[in-house]
Formats: structure tokens, sequence, C-alpha cells
């Protein structure tokens, strides 16, 4: 099966992202961090993540969304405050992470994914989503019930 080209969120469209308030999307970035990495987080992990502001950058969609660990789960940052991580990537490559498709220190050092800020939290964070097993999207689908 053929990838998909590379996408760029065209500049209309990301005009119009910008213009969204961003609370609703830093909750669906808090609740997909709880689905996906909070399990995994152990308990020297959650203490060194307590109230750090994590924030998630589409670069070509103009879109922010930040998020905090409060306890025992991620929950949406508002106010003002500055995230002590940054990792910013197009929609294009932020897919192709999630899906396992594209390593992600190939795309850092090839200058496609950036992390700025606390080096630290960056690596307990890249560690925690390197040792989850499979597509990190699948995490995210809807699970069938059974009578």
């Amino acid at each position: 099966m053929k990838d998909i080209p590379p996408f760029r969120v065209p500049a209309p469209l990301r005009h119009v992202l910008s213009l969204l308030p961003g609370r609703p999307g830093a909750r669906l970035f808090a609740a997909g961090l709880n689905t996906v990495l909070a399990p995994h987080v152990d308990a020297d992990a959650r203490q060194a993540l307590e109230g750090r502001r994590l924030r998630l950058s589409v670069l070509d969609a103009g879109l922010t969304f930040d998020a905090v660990w409060r306890g025992r789960a991620f929950a949406a940052a508002h106010g003002p405050g500055e995230p002590e991580l940054v990792i910013a990537a197009t929609l294009y490559d932020l897919g192709r992470l999630a899906t396992r498709k594209e390593d992600p220190d190939t795309l850092f050092f090839s200058r496609r994914l950036v992390m700025e800020g606390d080096t630290e939290l960056g690596l307990l964070i890249k560690n925690t989503l390197d040792a989850i097993d499979g597509p990190l999207f699948d995490r995210l689908r809807p699970r069938r019930r059974t009578c």
C-alpha cells in the first residue's frame, strides 16, 4: 500500500482553523493523551509530570493545544502560562508519527519535528510513547460493544 503524499493544510483553511477557540481542541488533546499515554505513565513519571504544561502545535493548521498533568490524568490547560515543552510538526507528520509510519528521531533530525523547552520532559514523553506497542491511533478507535 502506498503512503499518502505529504499534505499541507491550505492557507485559507489554516486561516479559518486559527480562528477557532482553543478550549475544545485542548480538551480533545487532553482526552487523547489520557487514552493513549496516561495508562502507561508510571508513578515516577506522574510525579515528574505534575503541573507541567505541554503544547502540541500543528504548524500548517495554525493550531495549538495545551494540556497539563493533574494527579493521574491530563487536563486542558487554560489561561495564561507558557508551556514547558512544545512539540510542533505539520498535520501530515503528526499523523505519520501516530500511525508509526515515521520514527520521531528521523523527523526530529530532518527538522520536521520540533521539540522546544525542557529536554528531560521531552525525553520522558518520547520514551513513554516509544514503549506503547502498535499505532497510537488504534487506541483512539471506538470499540464495538457486544451484548
